[in-house]
Protein backbone atom coordinates (compact mmCIF):
# COMPACT_ATOMS: atom_id res chain seq x y z
CA UNK A 1 0.00 0.00 0.00
CA UNK A 2 1.11 3.27 -1.14
CA UNK A 3 0.71 6.20 1.50
CA UNK A 4 1.99 9.05 -0.54
CA UNK A 5 -0.92 8.10 -2.79
CA UNK A 6 -3.41 8.69 0.21
CA UNK A 7 -1.92 11.60 1.58
CA UNK A 8 -2.55 13.65 -1.53
CA UNK A 9 -6.03 13.12 -1.45
CA UNK A 10 -7.00 13.45 2.15
CA UNK A 11 -7.69 16.71 2.29
CA UNK A 12 -10.40 16.49 -0.22
CA UNK A 13 -11.33 13.02 -0.19
CA UNK A 14 -15.26 13.81 0.42
CA UNK A 15 -15.74 16.38 -2.20
CA UNK A 16 -13.63 14.17 -5.11
CA UNK A 17 -16.07 11.14 -3.32
CA UNK A 18 -19.22 12.78 -3.63
CA UNK A 19 -18.70 13.68 -7.11
CA UNK A 20 -17.46 10.11 -8.42
CA UNK A 21 -20.88 8.97 -7.10
CA UNK A 22 -23.28 11.92 -8.02
CA UNK A 23 -25.27 9.38 -10.47
CA UNK A 24 -26.47 7.28 -7.42
CA UNK A 25 -27.96 10.51 -6.05
CA UNK A 26 -26.88 9.45 -2.94
CA UNK A 27 -23.93 11.35 -0.56
CA UNK A 28 -20.96 9.46 0.99
CA UNK A 29 -22.57 9.61 4.30
CA UNK A 30 -25.23 7.14 2.73
CA UNK A 31 -22.86 4.51 1.53
CA UNK A 32 -20.66 4.86 4.98
CA UNK A 33 -23.69 4.58 6.85
CA UNK A 34 -25.23 1.27 5.21
CA UNK A 35 -22.13 -0.66 5.27
CA UNK A 36 -22.17 -0.29 9.72
CA UNK A 37 -25.44 -0.81 9.74
CA UNK A 38 -25.01 -3.63 8.06
CA UNK A 39 -22.67 -5.14 10.23
CA UNK A 40 -25.04 -5.14 13.09
CA UNK A 41 -26.66 -7.60 11.18
CA UNK A 42 -23.69 -9.70 10.37
CA UNK A 43 -22.62 -9.43 13.70
CA UNK A 44 -25.78 -10.52 15.61
CA UNK A 45 -25.87 -13.30 12.67
CA UNK A 46 -22.42 -14.70 13.59
CA UNK A 47 -23.67 -14.31 17.68
CA UNK A 48 -20.59 -12.37 17.86
CA UNK A 49 -19.67 -9.45 20.68
CA UNK A 50 -18.29 -6.19 19.26
CA UNK A 51 -16.66 -4.47 22.13
CA UNK A 52 -13.54 -3.88 19.57
CA UNK A 53 -13.67 -3.38 16.11
CA UNK A 54 -10.48 -2.69 13.75
CA UNK A 55 -11.76 0.08 11.24
CA UNK A 56 -8.67 -1.14 8.57
CA UNK A 57 -8.20 1.36 5.83
CA UNK A 58 -10.29 3.74 7.89
CA UNK A 59 -8.83 6.79 5.60
CA UNK A 60 -10.17 10.27 7.37
CA UNK A 61 -12.67 8.40 10.18
CA UNK A 62 -15.91 7.97 7.73
CA UNK A 63 -16.55 5.13 8.98
CA UNK A 64 -16.18 6.59 12.84
CA UNK A 65 -19.15 7.96 13.72
CA UNK A 66 -21.59 5.52 12.13
CA UNK A 67 -19.87 3.38 14.16
CA UNK A 68 -20.26 5.38 17.30
CA UNK A 69 -24.06 5.44 16.08
CA UNK A 70 -24.55 1.48 15.62
CA UNK A 71 -22.20 0.13 18.39
CA UNK A 72 -21.62 3.15 21.04
CA UNK A 73 -20.52 0.99 23.88
CA UNK A 74 -17.80 -0.39 21.47
CA UNK A 75 -14.07 0.41 21.06
CA UNK A 76 -13.19 1.55 17.62
CA UNK A 77 -9.36 1.26 16.04
CA UNK A 78 -9.15 2.64 12.48
CA UNK A 79 -5.67 1.70 10.89
CA UNK A 80 -4.38 3.64 7.47
CA UNK A 81 -0.92 3.81 5.80
CA UNK A 82 -1.99 7.49 5.42
CA UNK A 83 -0.25 9.72 8.03
CA UNK A 84 -2.39 12.86 7.12
CA UNK A 85 -5.74 10.85 6.57
CA UNK A 86 -4.84 9.59 10.11
CA UNK A 87 -4.25 13.25 11.53
CA UNK A 88 -7.74 14.34 10.00
CA UNK A 89 -9.70 11.76 11.20
CA UNK A 90 -8.05 12.12 14.80
CA UNK A 91 -8.78 15.77 14.60
CA UNK A 92 -12.51 15.06 13.72
CA UNK A 93 -12.75 11.62 16.32
CA UNK A 94 -9.91 11.19 18.52
CA UNK A 95 -11.61 11.56 21.89
CA UNK A 96 -14.00 8.79 20.66
CA UNK A 97 -11.97 6.44 18.81
CA UNK A 98 -8.15 5.41 18.20
CA UNK A 99 -6.27 6.00 15.26
CA UNK A 100 -2.67 3.73 14.21
CA UNK A 101 -0.64 3.65 11.46
CA UNK A 102 0.07 0.77 9.39
CA UNK A 103 4.05 0.46 8.91
CA UNK A 104 6.62 -2.56 8.57
CA UNK A 105 3.84 -4.37 6.95
CA UNK A 106 1.74 -5.00 10.07
CA UNK A 107 -1.47 -4.01 12.07
CA UNK A 108 0.31 -3.15 14.96
CA UNK A 109 -1.67 -5.01 17.82
CA UNK A 110 -0.97 -8.24 18.86
CA UNK A 111 -3.18 -11.28 18.37
CA UNK A 112 -6.45 -12.10 19.40
CA UNK A 113 -7.34 -8.11 19.89
CA UNK A 114 -10.52 -7.82 18.29
CA UNK A 115 -13.73 -8.96 18.13
CA UNK A 116 -14.52 -7.77 14.71
CA UNK A 117 -12.48 -6.25 11.51
CA UNK A 118 -13.70 -4.19 8.94
CA UNK A 119 -12.64 -2.71 5.48
CA UNK A 120 -14.94 0.02 3.70
CA UNK A 121 -13.50 -0.45 -0.57
CA UNK A 122 -10.01 -0.57 0.91
CA UNK A 123 -8.82 -3.93 -1.09
CA UNK A 124 -9.74 -2.32 -4.33
CA UNK A 125 -6.58 0.25 -3.28
CA UNK A 126 -4.33 -2.86 -2.66
CA UNK A 127 -2.07 -4.89 -4.68
CA UNK A 128 -3.75 -7.76 -5.61
CA UNK A 129 -0.42 -9.86 -4.60
CA UNK A 130 -0.29 -8.46 -1.10
CA UNK A 131 -4.18 -9.41 -0.33
CA UNK A 132 -3.26 -12.58 1.55
CA UNK A 133 -0.62 -10.69 3.41
CA UNK A 134 -3.09 -8.15 4.72
CA UNK A 135 -6.20 -10.96 5.31
CA UNK A 136 -3.55 -13.20 6.99
CA UNK A 137 -2.58 -10.21 9.35
CA UNK A 138 -6.44 -9.52 9.41
CA UNK A 139 -6.87 -12.99 11.06
CA UNK A 140 -3.87 -12.76 13.55
CA UNK A 141 -5.43 -10.02 15.07
CA UNK A 142 -9.25 -10.94 15.15
CA UNK A 143 -10.36 -13.18 18.61
CA UNK A 144 -11.30 -16.51 17.70
CA UNK A 145 -14.58 -17.04 16.44
CA UNK A 146 -14.76 -13.21 15.96
CA UNK A 147 -15.25 -11.67 12.00
CA UNK A 148 -14.00 -10.19 8.95
CA UNK A 149 -16.52 -8.42 6.49
CA UNK A 150 -14.92 -7.20 4.11
CA UNK A 151 -17.12 -4.17 1.53
CA UNK A 152 -16.03 -3.74 -2.11
CA UNK A 153 -17.08 -2.05 -5.57
CA UNK A 154 -18.92 -4.86 -7.87
CA UNK A 155 -17.15 -4.82 -11.18
CA UNK A 156 -20.00 -6.27 -12.68
CA UNK A 157 -22.18 -2.99 -12.12
CA UNK A 158 -21.79 -0.70 -14.75
CA UNK A 159 -22.48 2.43 -12.70
CA UNK A 160 -20.00 1.00 -10.31
CA UNK A 161 -16.79 1.13 -13.06
CA UNK A 162 -18.21 4.27 -14.43
CA UNK A 163 -17.80 5.87 -10.67
CA UNK A 164 -14.39 4.08 -10.22
CA UNK A 165 -13.13 4.94 -13.93
CA UNK A 166 -13.93 8.81 -13.01
CA UNK A 167 -12.04 9.23 -9.89
CA UNK A 168 -9.07 10.56 -9.01
CA UNK A 169 -8.17 8.79 -5.84
CA UNK A 170 -9.51 5.43 -7.66
CA UNK A 171 -7.00 5.72 -10.31
CA UNK A 172 -4.82 3.04 -9.50
CA UNK A 173 -7.49 0.71 -8.28
CA UNK A 174 -8.10 -3.05 -9.54
CA UNK A 175 -11.42 -4.25 -8.38
CA UNK A 176 -12.34 -7.67 -7.53
CA UNK A 177 -15.58 -10.28 -7.36
CA UNK A 178 -16.39 -11.43 -4.23
CA UNK A 179 -15.43 -15.05 -5.46
CA UNK A 180 -11.87 -14.06 -5.59
CA UNK A 181 -11.93 -12.27 -2.39
CA UNK A 182 -13.59 -15.80 -0.69
CA UNK A 183 -10.95 -17.91 -2.19
CA UNK A 184 -7.61 -15.40 -0.43
CA UNK A 185 -9.73 -15.38 2.94
CA UNK A 186 -9.88 -19.14 2.84
CA UNK A 187 -6.25 -19.01 2.17
CA UNK A 188 -5.65 -16.99 4.88
CA UNK A 189 -7.37 -19.41 7.41
CA UNK A 190 -11.24 -17.98 7.75
CA UNK A 191 -13.91 -20.19 7.86
CA UNK A 192 -18.15 -20.04 7.22
CA UNK A 193 -17.86 -17.41 4.07
CA UNK A 194 -20.87 -16.21 2.74
CA UNK A 195 -21.11 -12.76 0.74
CA UNK A 196 -24.19 -10.90 -0.72
CA UNK A 197 -24.41 -7.64 -3.45
CA UNK A 198 -25.74 -4.48 -1.94
CA UNK A 199 -27.52 -0.93 -3.37
CA UNK A 200 -29.31 -1.95 -6.19
CA UNK A 201 -31.44 1.09 -6.60
CA UNK A 202 -30.20 4.95 -6.88
CA UNK A 203 -31.90 7.82 -4.98
CA UNK A 204 -34.33 8.30 -7.57
CA UNK A 205 -36.21 4.73 -6.97
CA UNK A 206 -34.93 4.09 -3.35
CA UNK A 207 -38.88 3.39 -2.73
CA UNK A 208 -37.99 -0.14 -3.69
CA UNK A 209 -34.86 -0.46 -1.99
CA UNK A 210 -37.17 -2.66 0.79
CA UNK A 211 -37.24 -5.50 -1.88
CA UNK A 212 -33.42 -4.98 -2.11
CA UNK A 213 -33.65 -7.38 1.56
CA UNK A 214 -34.50 -10.32 -0.93
CA UNK A 215 -31.72 -9.54 -3.61
CA UNK A 216 -28.63 -10.17 -2.22
CA UNK A 217 -27.69 -13.29 -4.46
CA UNK A 218 -28.09 -11.04 -7.67
CA UNK A 219 -24.71 -9.80 -9.10
CA UNK A 220 -25.44 -6.47 -10.01
CA UNK A 221 -25.69 -4.86 -6.93
CA UNK A 222 -23.55 -1.39 -6.89
CA UNK A 223 -21.48 -3.14 -4.15
CA UNK A 224 -20.95 -6.37 -2.16
CA UNK A 225 -19.60 -7.84 0.91
CA UNK A 226 -17.65 -11.04 2.45
CA UNK A 227 -17.90 -12.36 6.23
CA UNK A 228 -16.14 -14.80 7.33
CA UNK A 229 -15.14 -15.92 11.03
CA UNK A 230 -11.70 -16.91 12.37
Amino acid sequence: MNESEFDQFADEYRALHANAIAASGETPEFFADYKIADMVRHVRNRNVSAEKILDFGCGVGTSTPYFLKYFPDTQVVGVDVSRKSLEIAASRFGSKAQYSLLENDAIRFPANTFDVAFAACVFHHISWDEHDHWLREMWRVVKPNGIVTIFEHNPWNPLTLHAVNTCEFDANAKLMNPFRLRAVLKAAGFRSITHEYRIFFPNMLKSLRPLERGMGWLPLGAQYSVTAQK
